[in-house]
């Protein structure tokens, strides 16, 4: 057997020897590792840091209308810490059942003060036709519950990065404006030079809540006549998904208008058209909601000289 040929030989202690080198050298890093860890303990409750806290305190509605809602959504952030914290970004998501309404990114947000409390406001706003196209079962005058889920990403010294997660839950409607019909006009007074009237209104809540009405204002049109309107202080409870009946004066002058007036006041019945607009409180906030019928049809009725009620005889 020549020398190449023979196994190499080593002593088992020497062996030995270097796994308990190699162990030493892991027992180093270990010890270097909870070394760094004990320093930014000690420097962590030395000087104070701590992760900062946050939640939404309230979510406001202050903008709605048929073709949008503006909300505001609260966010109180404090920091324990001795020295500002930047607030890098905050990520929002509004969704209903699981299903994503809007979402969206406000970077560099600005700076929570030391030892120091700080409310965000982040604006959020809700296009319905984005909604309606997106999911066909959410109909319009119904109310939808809603989530909104926020991530503030804050940068803390020592602790680095941090995400807070928060969230709050609602409802929001979906509004729809009043269907309107203008069943009768009453002549109180009839004369060419000043005619006085009483509109009566049918209003129709189609909405799943009542409306509050402080005000409304309005034009009528009797076939291709415009024969006036008005803005009036009103109050009446519109009962959701109820019908609701509203007087309305107006006072016009025939003779301005000629014959064709004329001619329809003495027919008793003629097509209208009417526009305006109507301002609610509703649980939500306050509304501005359009009002419309083109195409219509009202009777014409005139009160009797004598005060015995309503002249329904045909001329």
């Amino acid at each position: 057997m020549s020398t190449s040929d023979k196994p190499e030989v080593v002593e088992r202690g020497a062996k030995d020897e270097g796994k308990k080198e190699d162990d030493g050298k892991g027992g180093f890093l270990d010890t270097v590792k909870g070394f760094i860890q004990d320093i930014g303990e000690k420097i962590e409750e030395t000087i104070g840091f701590g992760k900062p806290t946050a939640d939404v305190t309230a979510i406001h509605i202050p903008s709605i209308n048929l073709e949008k809602a503006e909300l505001v959504v609260d966010v109180l952030i404090k920091n324990p810490n001795p020295v500002p914290i930047p607030l890098m970004d905050i990520n929002y998501l509004v969704e209903s059942d699981g299903r994503k309404l809007v979402s969206g990114l406000i970077p560099d947000s600005g700076t929570i003060h030391a030892h120091g409390e700080e409310t965000i406001k982040i604006p959020v706003t809700l296009i319905y036709d984005d909604i309606k196209k997106t999911y066909n079962d959410i109909q319009p005058g119904s109310i939808i519950p809603y989530r909104v889920k926020v991530d503030l990403i804050v940068d803390v010294p020592v602790l680095g990065r941090l995400t807070l997660p928060l969230e709050k839950t609602g409802e929001i409607p979906i509004p729809y404006k009043p269907d309107i019909d203008l069943e009768k006009i009453h002549f109180d007074r009839f004369s060419f030079e000043e005619t006085v009237a009483t509109l009566h209104l049918k209003l129709e809540n189609k909405n799943d809540f009542d409306l509050g009405l402080n005000a409304l204002d309005y034009e009528i049109w009797l076939g291709d006549v415009n024969i006036g309107g008005a803005e009036l202080t009103k109050s009446a409870k519109l009962e959701k998904s109820g019908i609701s009946y509203i007087d309305l004066p107006i006072t016009f002058r025939p003779k301005d208008f000629g014959s064709a007036l004329w001619d329809m006041i003495r027919g008793r019945g003629t097509g209208y058209t009417m526009k305006g607009h109507i301002n609610v409180d509703t649980p939500f906030g306050a509304m501005k909601l359009p009002i419309s019928k083109e195409g219509g049809t009202t009777r014409l009725k005139k009160k009797k000289e004598d005060g015995g009620g309503d002249d329904d005889e045909e001329d």
